[in-house]
């Protein structure tokens, strides 16, 4: 009897060993899962696991559903895993597009750079993820939860429900890593980049992930650009353009030529100039207009009204502000019940305000201006 019980404890132990050895990191990251000062909308995770973005890169994926795949395939390890999206849809199949404000503003102090995003879409629960990867830069990252298949009634309440929540570290849409490098991404209609050259593809958001881990300047991640062709999920019926800022207060918008084989066009940060703002339509000279036009934006977000509200008053203080008045700048743009033609209700799910220089993230969730949540490396 003896002999059996340790011969069973000894499997018990063996196999306990081997599944720390296989999913340790993916196990100590859902162990990290919390929701934010009891915020049931809001969570965190320390994200431990091993990921590797050359690998990413080498299996050119473009999707969506190519990306969730993937996912499965690293977390699971050959165990048949699933993980879907919860996005809304329209009827005919077409996620409605998120709509977003993004600037950069020098700290009134002059003592470094504000990064604020306003992220507007259907009312879904946002993750924040931090990440110290052993090749790359470490940073703080928001998703939103949608994405990787939660939504308001599916939760990461259970150790079987966080699962998915794995997804958050492939599927950043704005952070700021140790450097001080920002960027956001920013929705435009049918303008779904297919870049299409012998280079490897990256998805939406693995580029993002890619200047987060590997790049401290805004040269650095356009030099990192040109290495890779982007390609948009065409499927989701949105394209993209991007801002992406650094510490020392270079900023640019990365956008895309529709009528070019998709070939990047590069909107720099004015020289001299202590902002830069992009909200939902082309700043490319070569598309730029100062009315609404659904060719090169979203009217439906008004995009162009939130533009000239969010650059008026970055003007109206010389492109400086405080913490409170960069957060008041993305105030004056926030959404509140905007109803699309399928009767969803968007609102901004998230107003961030990344401090360049302290490394810290400023979040206010849902257009709660009372609250304000603090994130550090």
């Amino acid at each position: 009897m003896k002999k059996t019980f340790c011969w069973i404890l000894g499997i018990l132990t063996a196999l306990c060993i081997a599944i720390a050895c296989i999913w340790g990191g993916e196990i100590a990251s859902i162990g990290s899962i919390q929701s934010v000062e009891g915020n049931p909308y809001l969570y965190k995770m320390e994200y431990k696991a091993v990921y590797d973005l050359d690998d990413v890169i080498a299996h050119d994926i473009d999707q969506n559903a190519e990306l969730l795949g993937y996912v499965i395939s690293r977390v699971g390890k050959g165990l048949p895993l699933k993980i879907g999206s919860s996005q809304v849809a329209d009827e005919n199949g077409k996620t409605n597009t998120f709509n977003c404000t993004s600037f950069q503003a020098t700290k009134a102090d002059g003592d470094g750079f504000w990064y604020g995003r306003n992220y507007d879409y259907f009312k879904n629960p946002t993750m924040v993820t931090i990440s110290h990867p052993k090749k790359g830069y470490a940073s703080i990252a928001c998703s939103d939860m949608s994405h990787f298949g939660y939504s308001l009634e599916k939760l990461p309440t259970s150790l079987a429900t966080k699962l998915n929540c794995l997804a958050s570290i492939y599927a950043p849409v704005d952070g700021i890593n140790e450097k001080g490098l920002c960027t956001s991404i920013m929705a435009l209609p049918k303008q779904a980049s297919q870049q299409d050259t012998p280079k490897h593809d990256v998805g939406t958001t693995i580029i993002m992930r890619l200047w987060l881990d590997r790049c401290a300047t805004v040269d650095e991640a356009l030099a990192l650009l040109e290495t890779v062709d982007v390609r948009h999920d065409a499927a989701v019926g949105s394209g993209y353009h991007y801002m992406v800022a650094d510490a020392n207060g270079d900023c640019a918008v990365v956008e895309f030529d529709k009528e070019d084989g998709w070939k990047t066009m590069i909107v720099r940060k004015e020289e001299g100039a202590n902002s830069m703002l992009v909200t939902n339509h082309l700043l490319s000279e070569k598309y730029y207009t100062t009315e609404p036009d659904p060719a090169v934006g979203n009217p439906h977000s008004k995009s162009w009204w939130r533009y000239e509200t969010a650059g008026a008053f970055l003007e109206e203080h010389d492109g400086t502000l405080t913490l409170d008045e960069a957060q008041e700048c993305l105030s004056r743009v926030h959404w509140k019940d905007l109803v699309w033609d399928n009767g969803a209700v968007e609102d901004t799910q998230y107003s961030n305000v990344y401090d360049e220089k302290d490394i810290v993230l400023y979040l206010r969730n849902w257009n709660d201006y009372e609250t304000t949540h603090q994130f550090r490396l």
